[in-house]
């Protein structure tokens, strides 16, 4: 079990380090997860897994709804 959890955060931070990926959204998710799986039936690393892909899902999601609601506001006339 030691070697797992060392070999996942030594990948969290190699990922985490390059400036090629954005994981916004994930460490939240990954953290959330990793409970939620350990709670689950001991499966922490799974859940972890799992809640970084969809904390960077939703993420990207609020950030795509951000940009909308600007490009909106910038193209409505002032009064």
């Amino acid at each position: 079990m030691k070697f797992v959890t060392a070999s996942a955060l030594t990948l969290a931070f190699a990922l985490s380090a390059s400036g090629a990926v954005e994981a916004k959204g994930c460490v939240k998710g990954a953290v959330v997860g990793g409970v939620a799986g350990h709670l689950a039936g001991h499966h922490a690393v799974l859940g972890a897994a799992a809640g970084c892909v969809v904390g960077h899902h939703m993420a990207h999601k609020q950030a795509v709804e951000q940009r909308r609601a600007a490009q909106a506001a910038a193209t409505q006339p002032h009064r």
